[in-house]
């Protein structure tokens, strides 16, 4: 059995590290509050994008109206862009992310990862330090961005990837990220990002009813300018899905950190006290052995 000393040190030790664990987590929770309010605020607008984008899909294709972004390619050159964080103690958040994109490549893409085809673009430091170190294909990496996220940061990064797009490096872009759903849950998601996929959904008359609008100044013009703002629109959105749900990782495990600390501390005072005691009657037994031997 271990040494009071040594049981007390641990103790003191674990109190530490709980306190750490604890600030952690009120940081994270304040953290996920401003990027989850961002998040909410962005989903409505980027869904009504897609849904006037969808509603007028099929008068792009009668009308002959053409757009780079929606040109389809035989997928031989594809990249994956993998959204991880820049700072670890949040579970299995980035592995997630690096096992889903090394998991797309080689399943989804195994043709193309075989021939040498299929890179990696990553958004965060954690990520990026994995690719490195295990010698991955990695076509461009960005670890600022994630530090302090806007619509005008992330506006050239993804004309970069749209350009990669159009210049024919690639034929296929795919996003690999954690969709935030709520503090506790984040949905491994891998998102198409180009070429644009227009069909309608299968749903009901009500749900797929195509609206007429008046187009301003063409409907040519008014198509060529909502693609690329709607593929903003898009990646920027999974920027802030992976940063409200790094918060809500990074809360749900300091917080199951805090309480492990908490049941440690219990666990390691009750071994304490048992210690203690045991150590206070040896004592007692040395004291009544010696009063019976000068007795004797």
């Amino acid at each position: 059995m271990s040494s009071l000393k040594e049981i007390r040190t641990r103790i003191n030790s674990v109190k530490s590290t709980r306190k750490i664990t604890s600030a952690m987590k009120m940081v994270a929770a304040a953290k996920l509050k401003k990027a989850q309010d961002a998040v909410l605020n962005l989903r409505p607008y980027d869904e009504k994008l897609h849904e006037i984008l969808v509603s007028i899909a099929r008068s792009i294709e009668n009308e002959g109206v053409e757009s780079e972004y929606l040109v389809k390619r035989p997928e031989e050159k594809v990249l994956l862009i993998l959204i991880t964080s820049n700072k670890g103690l949040c579970g299995g958040f980035n592995s997630n992310v690096i096992k889903k994109g090394l998991e797309t490549a080689q399943s989804k893409y195994s043709r193309q990862w075989k021939e040498g085809n299929v890179s990696f673009y990553t958004i965060g430091r954690k990520g990026t330090e994995f690719f490195r170190l295990k010698g991955y294909p990695l076509y461009g990496s960005d670890n600022d961005l994630l530090d302090d996220i806007s619509f005008s940061k992330a506006i050239p990064l993804a004309h970069s990837i749209m350009s990669a797009f159009t210049s024919r490096e690639f034929d296929k872009i795919e996003i690999v990220y954690n969709k935030f759903k709520n503090a506790a849950v984040q949905l491994l998601t891998v998102d198409p990002f180009l070429p644009i996929d227009l069909e309608l959904d299968e749903q009901g008359p009500e749900e797929n009813e195509q609206y007429y609008y008046i187009f301003e100044p063409s409907r040519e013009y008014i198509v060529q300018e909502l693609i690329p703002a709607s593929l903003r629109t898009q990646f920027y959105e999974a920027l802030l899905e992976s940063l409200a749900a790094e918060h809500g990782a990074r809360m749900t495990a300091m917080h199951m950190a805090t309480d492990n600390a908490t049941d440690l501390i219990k666990d390691l005072q009750l071994t304490y006290n048992k210690a203690r005691q045991a150590a206070i009657t040896n004592e007692i037994n040395e004291v009544v052995s010696g009063a019976e031997a000068l007795k004797d």
